[in-house]
């Protein structure tokens, strides 16, 4: 099974990396972006066959190391 978590800071949050993004698209010619939130993706390969461990396992495994949970939120999504 594919677990994919992804990871973002929360609303509120200053986003360095995001603000260095916009600036350089508004430099690159790209306009109209009134925001850009900077995240991460974690992808886990996991052993078994039960969608809802699989979820359960993933969605432990972020809030005990992938995600800070203080500024950050996160999802799971599971996939055969």
């Amino acid at each position: 099974m594919k677990a994919t978590v992804t990871v973002m800071l929360k609303a509120g949050v200053l986003d360095p990396q995001g603000k260095a993004i916009a600036q350089a698209l508004g430099t690159l010619g790209f306009t109209g972006v009134q925001d850009v939130r900077a995240g991460k993706v974690i992808e886990l390969e996991l052993a078994g066959t039960d969608p809802a461990k699989a979820h359960a396992a993933a969605e432990e495994m972020a809030r005990k190391l992938l995600a800070n949970t203080v500024i950050e939120s996160f999802r799971v999504s599971v996939e055969n």
